[in-house]
């Protein structure tokens, strides 16, 4: 360990979330086929071409998620009865499959798997840079915070008793696991990315499965997106660190919407129809935040190995995450300058990940403000 280090958390306030060029990790996923056409739930708004009944352009189209609440725009969006995504597809086929984290996601999009898929930052980035600027487009947000570090408060009290620790994160390389590596490297901590040794030991445990690994003391705390870190501590962990603390303003990309680039470009309008639901899924969520939890949990029930969360871990959970349309690209801007300053990523050019035309044509037609910060990185 080095002994020279600081023992604080530094005060520069910046995102420590970053895309390390690691080696993706291909996750368990499970893949779940539904029909697309909706009779109950929220009202979908009429006028549109799939409201109207004329066809998209592809009869089928397979979106990716988490089964995390800062994922709840596609958890709630995409349920089969009344999700206002479905309702926008119209009669186009919905296969969905379910991720443990980014990496898997961005795996399946490479290869085909899916078209579209929400996911992390991370991930992304190392997706696009990886495949030189050709593999995806970032085309709207989804959410922001609701990620923690959380520990065994009779093991750890300080930053400075993460030494000889294990902490777990979900995946290699996705968001939470990065924002670790980064956090730990700030503080002087010495840890090897790839194999997760060092001063502090980094397990990679899928979501699923970290409450168990801490109940049953083969982790110390873990950095993990709600419902995750509230199922913690519910369980006896606190809270050590919520990342929202190293932002100037608490808000910082989560979630985003991504699409492989040639699906974007052969099927433009159902990307289009699928950012229309995203946008108006999160409206509703904003104006109905109880019925958002209740239509959020039942879903989460019926999800490969999740259950319904009781209301102690529910509430806090939903409280910790902003729904928005806004991909926040400075701060994941500001994440890749410190992943290639921490020498977690080499110098890549980012710009075109984002094209936010589909999202601000959307918004626009909703009567809400467009989004015009895509910090320089946009389709030029």
């Amino acid at each position: 360990m080095n002994t020279a280090r600081s023992r604080a958390i530094r005060p520069t306030r910046r995102l420590i979330t970053a895309a390390a060029a690691l080696p993706l990790l291909i996750g368990t996923l499970a893949a779940c086929g539904y029909g697309s056409d909706s009779d109950d739930g929220a009202e979908a708004p009429s006028g549109d071409a799939t409201q109207s009944g004329e066809s998209l352009s592809t009869d089928e189209v397979s979106i990716g998620y988490f089964a995390n609440l800062t994922h709840a725009t596609a958890v709630v969006g995409l349920q089969e009865n009344g999700g206002l995504i479905r309702q926008e597809l119209g009669g186009t086929d919905v296969t969905t499959q379910i991720f443990n984290a980014g990496p898997a996601a961005i795996e399946a999009l490479n290869a085909g798997s899916v078209d579209v898929t929400f996911i992390g930052p991370n991930p992304a980035i190392n997706g696009f840079a990886q495949s030189g600027g050709e593999s995806l487009r970032i085309v709207s947000g989804a959410a922001s915070g609701g990620a923690s570090l959380v520990v065994d408060p009779d093991e750890i009290q300080s930053i400075e008793d993460l030494e000889g620790k294990n902490i777990a994160t979900p995946q290699l390389g996705n968001t939470q696991d990065v924002a670790l590596l980064s956090f730990l490297a700030e503080n002087g901590y010495e840890v090897d990315a790839e194999a997760g040794t060092g001063d502090v030991s980094v397990l990679r445990i899928p979501n699923a499965d970290i409450p168990a690994a801490f109940d049953g003391g083969d982790i110390d705390g873990a950095w993990v997106p709600e419902p995750t870190a509230s199922k913690l501590i519910a369980g006896g962990a606190e809270t050590l660190l919520d990342e929202g603390e190293l932002w100037d303003d608490g808000r910082y990309v989560t979630t985003h919407v991504i699409a492989s680039q040639e699906f974007l470009a052969e099927h433009e309008d159902v990307v289009e129809a699928i950012v229309r639901g995203v946008v108006r899924t999160n409206l509703w969520i904003n104006e109905n935040p109880e019925d958002a939890k209740t239509a959020f949990n039942a879903e989460l029930a019926g999800l490969p190995g999740g259950s319904e969360l009781p209301a102690e871990i529910l509430d806090p959970a939903f409280d910790h995450v902003e729904f928005t349309n806004d991909p926040l690209a400075t701060t994941l801007a500001t994440g890749a300058e410190n992943a290639i300053s921490a020498g977690l990523l080499e110098d890549t050019d980012l710009t075109g990940i984002y094209d936010l035309s589909i999202l601000n044509r959307v918004l626009a037609e909703e009567g809400l403000p467009e989004i015009t910060d895509d910090a320089g990185l946009g389709v030029e």
